[in-house]
């Protein structure tokens, strides 16, 4: 017998820990920008699981990856070498125009390992004293949930009754220059920034604030690390969000959109003489660089270095930004966002979770951020009718 959608989330509410809120749909099936829930309703995924579904559900060049690896070789552990991971690293390497490559599996340990890596730097190269080394960072930022990365969230939800917290960190206001400068000592060993705050609410930094935090980190020979990891792989139209404004990373952390969907794939991309510090048994990770995982991101690249998605990002980006600007007025007070990634600041008065709610039941996912804010990011695959269709759709919640 077949369970009904309010079985199955009543078995999550009761075996599940209550981590998550998540909006009260089932879903079973999705092939592309469409998702279908156990009753067989389906629904345009206005979400693209923060970044990870870039390339849709299902693309068939990853599946096929997937299946293809499934079939020989799933896992060694780093204890040998397998025939994925050279070709892995070095793909990802020169498609990101950088010359190394640690692999990891979530984005938070991407950033963790980026810390490690800064701190490691800091005290073998740039001469800071054992157990000085400071991390600058930004404040509302997001950058994982594990104890030392919410030991410099500014969102109390993450950090309340989680301490102690790991010290080492110094908190600046995003897009605050000055403060950072400021902030800057002789044991500075990096600054890490998200290009865009996406959990924040799609927030873009001023023009030239990026370009001013790279002369800053040069001027002071500081590491500046940018998590690529939910702005990156074509989301903003471009390979990297920090492209948009002309800077070159130390060192870059990638995440989400990597594992194309299927299994967690992360990885902090950079150059050699700061990778270059770790040394065996310093650092590493079990299911790090798998097999499964190469494969599936071998076949991610593949689909970057054609730069189709990168356009379709501009393009449809363009277009969904014209129109979603259109309804500041009428229910929407700011859109924030670059490329097929918009963050919709909604006029006081309104809720976004109800908005989410009530865009759930007219057949469109999507999900709110910080109260006031609607997050949308389809996937890239989405066609301009589809994305129309989606924005219909919040058009008419807004109007209703």
């Amino acid at each position: 017998m077949s369970l009904s959608a309010a079985d199955l989330i009543a078995l999550d509410e009761t075996w599940s820990t209550h981590n998550y809120h998540p909006l009260p749909v089932v879903l079973a099936e999705a092939e592309g920008a469409w998702v279908t829930d156990v009753d067989g309703k389906r629904y345009l995924d206005f979400l693209a699981g923060y970044s990870a579904l870039n390339f849709g559900h299902r693309h068939p060049a990853l599946v096929a990856a997937a299946v293809e690896q499934l079939n020989t070789l799933t896992l060694t552990s780093r204890a040998f070498h397998h025939d994925q991971l050279g070709l892995f690293c070095q793909e990802l390497a020169e498609l990101t125009g950088t010359e190394m490559v640690l692999p990891m599996n979530s984005g938070a340990e991407a950033v963790e390992s980026a810390i490690k890596v800064a701190r490691k730097w800091a005290y073998q190269v740039k001469g800071v004293p054992d157990g000085r080394a400071e991390i600058i960072v930004a404040g509302s930022n997001f950058h994982g949930r594990t104890t030392t990365i919410i030991s410099f969230s500014t969102d109390s939800v993450a950090r309340n009754d989680f301490g102690p917290f790991t010290p080492g960190f110094q908190v600046v206001k995003y897009g605050d220059a000055q403060a950072l400068e400021a902030a800057i000592t002789p044991h500075t060993a990096a600054v890490l920034i998200e290009p865009v705050q996406g959990e924040a609410g799609v927030l873009v930094p001023p023009t030239g604030y990026l370009r001013e935090v790279r002369h800053l980190c040069d001027t002071h020979n500081a590491l500046l690390i940018v998590d690529e990891i939910q702005s990156g792989l074509a989301r903003t139209g471009t390979l990297l969000a920090s492209t948009h404004d002309g800077i070159r990373a130390d060192l870059y952390t990638l995440g989400k959109a990597l594992g194309g969907g299927i299994l967690p794939v992360s990885a902090v991309v950079g150059s050699r003489a700061v990778l270059g510090v770790l040394r065996p048994g310093e650092h590493g990770s079990t299911f790090g660089g798998n097999p499964l995982a190469c494969a599936v991101g071998r076949a991610v690249i593949r689909l970057l270095s054609t730069g189709e998605f990168q356009e379709r990002s501009t393009t449809l980006g363009a277009h969904l930004h014209r129109r979603l600007n259109a309804l500041v007025g009428h229910g929407v007070a700011e859109v924030r966002g670059r490329g097929l990634w918009a963050g919709v600041e909604i006029a006081p008065g309104r809720n976004a979770r109800t908005l989410s709610e009530k865009l759930m039941d007219r057949g469109v996912l999507c999900k709110e951020t910080q109260d006031t804010t609607l997050r949308i990011a389809p996937p890239l695959v989405i066609s301009r009718s589809d994305l129309d269709h989606g924005i219909d759709t919040f058009a008419e919640v807004l109007a209703g």
